[in-house]
């Protein structure tokens, strides 16, 4: 078992000893997250492994939870922005993504793509060393990760968080098609130490239960498939809840992450920019997984979303002219 997988359980249970179930919760996703489960019995707990170990074929390692993947969370900064996509069963999607960041990405831009068990149509085009989606991005070549079974929308993010080189992180939806460079803008944006989180998409709620959309300017959360934030809180407040496998919610909850600082102190700022040159394509976000599944794990979220932040007033951040609801 690894150490740090003991360490934080061993953290969290001394977490719920005083009562801090907030840290307990982060705690619990961050061993979930790394493929592990924890069981509660009275003051002690278990623990035992809950993905597939990793697999080896032809040389390439496809990683069973995504902290197998090697990390560089600790190394210094190399790069300007570490943009990060999810490639699973739609190829076109992830070729136009790539293509839009290739044409408009800034110079020094790192590209992480995590291969979630796609399928293979996708796995073809991520194979094939002369597809044009493998070419370089900011001057630099696309890092592909490769994942045994499917994570989901949080795991994989936290797999390609893992290999960032980056102080900037920004996870882009592959329905999410760059038309210039958003790139630039959303590392200016969090130049300003206040914001914690930066989008071309946000929302504001009056419950932390029901989201609409908002204009540009202060959210209470950032969403619509691209987020920008500091590699840096990926240490201090990650990592993604893993139970967050379809990406309903997640935008909301790791926003309000971001945000949190504690009750009584002032919360940090999420930012919708005006205008990021970013267009979002319309499919359904199905994911492989059938309308009864996709409900479930729907439903889980939110109560995930709830539990941790439903009684939090003082992140709530009143938007005027709030549209109507936001979609999945």
């Amino acid at each position: 078992m690894p150490t740090e997988i003991q360490e934080m359980a061993e953290a969290r249970a001394a977490a719920r000893a005083v009562a801090d179930w907030d840290e307990a919760d982060r705690l619990r996703a961050g061993i979930e997250g790394a493929g592990w489960k924890v069981v509660d019995a009275g003051t002690s707990f278990r623990l035992s492994r809950a993905t597939p170990a990793d697999v080896v074929e032809s040389g390439r390692v496809r990683y069973g939870a995504s902290t197998s993947v090697p990390s560089r969370l600790g190394e210094p900064a190399t790069v300007g922005a570490t943009v990060i996509l999810r490639a699973t069963d739609h190829p076109d999607d992830v070729d136009r993504a790539l293509a839009g960041l290739r044409a408009h990405a800034p110079a020094g831009t790192q590209t992480v793509v995590v291969a979630d068990a796609p399928s293979r149509s996708q796995s073809g085009r991520l194979e094939d060393p002369s597809s044009p989606g493998l070419g370089p991005i900011g001057g630099i070549d696309p890092e592909c990760v490769w994942i045994a079974t499917r994570l989901g929308e949080a795991g994989s993010f936290n797999a390609g968080v893992r290999r960032a080189r980056a102080a900037v992180v920004i996870l882009l939806d592959a329905r999410v098609e760059p038309v210039g460079d958003a790139v630039s803008p959303l590392i200016r944006a969090l130049d300003d130490p206040t914001v914690a989180v930066a989008g071309a998409w946000g929302s504001t709620t009056t419950d932390l239960r029901r989201f609409t959309a908002a204009p540009p300017g202060d959210v209470t959360a950032v969403d619509g498939g691209v987020l920008a934030f500091r590699r840096e809180d990926v240490l201090a407040r990650g990592p993604l809840d893993a139970a967050f496998r379809t990406g309903r919610h997640l935008e909301a909850w790791w926003s309000l992450v971001l945000r949190d600082a504690g009750e009584g102190t002032a919360s940090r700022r999420a930012i919708r920019l005006v205008d990021l040159p970013l267009v979002r394509h319309d499919r359904p976000n199905d994911d492989g997984f059938g309308p009864d599944e996709r409900s479930r794990l729907d439903k889980r979220a939110f109560y995930r979303l709830v539990d941790r932040f439903g009684r939090r007033q003082d992140l709530i951040v009143v938007s005027e002219g709030a549209p109507g609801p936001m979609g999945a």
